[in-house]
């Protein structure tokens, strides 16, 4: 009976796998921010998931059209900015509130795609985007003044719904391989940039982007390769949910319990909870999300 039930619900069961993977790669980062910039996290999560896709590249051809390289560098570029922006939080505040932030993407995709794609949204769109921005109201708390991380949050919850809305249009002509490629390589390249410039140069009030190399200890390369090993096993059971899954928007919907997974584990990392505001912003956004994933 059990085996039954898991087979009519498998798509489900790999997002939860994957979100607790999504929430274990975080706290690795978070645990990692403590002897080493955001900037550097980022640079060794790509370079570890770009050898991956290389193998994967090796172990079966590419099927596809191409030409949009234009769009595939803008997905690299923006992905990038929103990773950059997300691991900052991670290491500044505490876990679920970064996560949560970055889960505003769908919020943002929604007005993406009404504003850029004229694609209509129904009634219950619009109530989920108005509950999502009551959502981001209660975590920001602007009456108390916009904070950096509040702002950085925000940029990471666009990044991500703009480099998701490229990939809307890359899949039409590229292997899901290249795109992921993409993202890795300039995921890899641009944190190594910054951070040789930020040997030379000092950006106090863009340290979410320029930084100094500091070399890990043993301790540090156990957490990244821990952290690679996260990130690479959330993709493949992230793929797998969706493939498993007859409905997108329940394993969508399911996606957003990685919030809850980030706040156990940053709780065991020593995070405060989140104050009332905030929790009650958290659950806004989370219903928030789950109603857009509902219209797929």
């Amino acid at each position: 009976m059990y085996r039954q039930f898991l087979m009519r619900h498998l798509g489900i069961y790999y997002m939860l796998i994957a979100s607790v993977l999504f929430a274990a790669t975080g706290a690795f980062a978070k645990l990692l921010s403590s002897d080493m910039s955001s900037i550097e996290v980022v640079f060794f999560r790509n370079i570890i998931g770009f050898v991956l896709i290389l193998f994967a590249l090796s172990k079966r051809p590419l099927h596809q059209k191409g030409g949009r390289p234009f769009v595939l560098i803008f997905r690299g570029i923006i992905g990038t900015l929103g990773l950059l922006a997300f691991f900052y939080n991670v290491a500044q505040i505490n876990l679920a509130t970064a996560f949560t932030f970055q889960k505003t993407a769908p919020i943002f995709t929604a007005l993406i795609a009404l504003v850029i794609f004229k694609e209509k949204l129904s009634f219950k769109g619009w109530i989920a985007i108005f509950i999502g921005f009551f959502g981001i109201i209660f975590i920001v708390q602007p009456n108390l003044g916009l904070t950096k991380n509040d702002l950085v949050g925000l940029l990471s919850g666009i990044g991500a719904a703009l480099a998701y809305t490229s990939i809307r249009e890359l899949r039409k002509f590229y292997d899901t391989r290249i795109i992921v490629l993409s993202f890795m390589t300039f995921g890899t390249l641009i944190p190594l940039l910054c951070m040789v410039l930020g040997e030379f140069f000092e950006f106090k009030n863009l340290d979410f982007i320029f930084a100094k190399f500091i070399m890990p200890n043993f301790t540090g390369l156990i957490y990244i390769l821990f952290m690679g090993i996260c990130g690479a096993w959330f993709q493949i059971y992230l793929t797998k949910a969706y493939a498993a899954s007859k409905k997108a928007g329940v394993v969508a919907a399911v996606s957003y319990s990685d919030v809850l997974f980030s706040l156990l584990f940053g709780l065991m990392l020593g995070d405060s909870l989140p104050n009332m505001a905030a929790l009650c912003g958290i659950s806004l956004i989370i219903i928030s999300g789950i109603l857009i994933a509902s219209e797929k």
